[in-house]
């Protein structure tokens, strides 16, 4: 959708949400890729999970999270449109390697294990993290790092959202 597209990456309570809300407050185009793209499915085929898959293996955290993909085509697609000058696509999902070649740059939201335990503390049971299990697997991918784009630009988001924001928008060359 950007004649410049990014992808803004990373575990699940480094910011994701809140810095694709800040740059839609500063007027940027932004897919908000987990609620806008993602769907239960096979990491290597892309194809849907049927509810039995799914039901079955809900109460699997590391199931669930290992089968949360983004619709290729519509990445694809997305990408395509040239219709905003810049687009930025936030969030996760385990296929990435299926499209990251078609974006300009690549973002991962960093932060330290501390502030990641704050976060996630304060998330409701009914949002990722949010649960006793969710927190366990989040800390685990912080440490092995295993989900994260690799050649990606790192981004220290334990700063306060403005200035993630601002560097992310700085690594673009955009300087509002």
């Amino acid at each position: 959708m950007g004649v410049k597209n990014y992808l803004i990456e990373g575990v699940s309570g480094t910011g994701k949400t809140s810095v694709a809300t800040e740059l839609q407050q500063r007027g940027y185009h932004v897919i908000h890729g987990d609620r806008e793209l993602a769907y239960q499915g096979d990491p290597q085929t892309g194809k849907p999970l049927d509810g039995s898959a799914h039901k079955q293996n809900i109460l699997d955290v590391a199931f669930g999270h290992k089968h949360h993909l983004w619709d290729v085509d519509k990445v694809k697609s997305l990408v395509a449109d040239r219709s905003n000058p810049i687009s930025f696509f936030c969030g996760g999902s385990r296929n990435f390697h299926h499209f990251i070649d078609l974006f300009d740059g690549v973002f991962v939201l960093d932060i330290d294990l501390d502030t990641l335990k704050r976060r996630l503390a304060r998330r409701p049971e009914d949002e990722f993290g949010g649960k006793p299990a969710e927190r366990d697997l989040v800390m685990r991918l912080h440490a092995t790092q295993e989900d994260i784009p690799k050649n990606a630009t790192t981004v220290d988001a334990t700063a306060p959202l403005a200035s993630v924001v601002d560097d992310i928008l700085s690594k673009c060359g955009k300087t509002d």
